[in-house]
């Protein structure tokens, strides 16, 4: 079991509140700082499990802040949310390059670059001519105007 470093713990701690499994949070200690950690180790740095009520003050306000910002960024359903794709991708991108992946590399770049132009959104701008705000208008229709348009149709079909 490796000894950690302030910047290590919260890094773990973070990646913990941001819901990161605990296999992720591993893979990405062993990135960012080559060293391993174990499962056993992470929990005491998750306040919500038995070893991590051990855990300083300091390290449980920044679990909480982390934990606060992060659902405040990310709705109830994640992949909902356009954060957490693009943090999906950015995992998926950094995967595919690993295994010298370019040509899946390449898609998911395409997909973070229509992800974050906002080509995924419902969008829509509704204007007038030029530019300016659409007109509204208020039409009143007498009841011999809608029968007489309804007999018509009818007629029709």
């Amino acid at each position: 079991m490796a000894a950690l470093k302030d910047d290590q713990k919260v890094f773990i701690v973070q990646a913990l509140a941001c819901f990161d499994a605990p296999s992720q949070v591993i893979e990405a200690v062993k990135q960012e700082f080559g060293i391993d950690v174990s499962p056993q180790q992470l929990q005491a740095y998750n306040p919500a499990t038995k070893a991590g009520a051990r855990m300083s003050q300091k390290l449980k306000d920044i679990f909480e802040a982390t934990r606060k910002r992060f659902l405040a960024e990310v709705s109830d359903i994640p992949v909902a949310n356009q954060a957490y794709r693009l943090r999906q991708l950015q995992r998926m991108v950094h995967e595919s390059m690993k295994r010298k992946n370019i040509v899946l590399a390449a898609s998911l770049l395409e997909q973070a670059a229509k992800e974050s132009g906002g080509m995924f959104t419902n969008k829509r701008e509704l204007s007038g001519p030029g530019g300016k705000p659409m007109e509204h208008r208020t039409v009143v229709v007498d009841e011999k105007s809608v029968a007489a348009a309804v007999s018509a149709l009818e007629d029709e079909f």
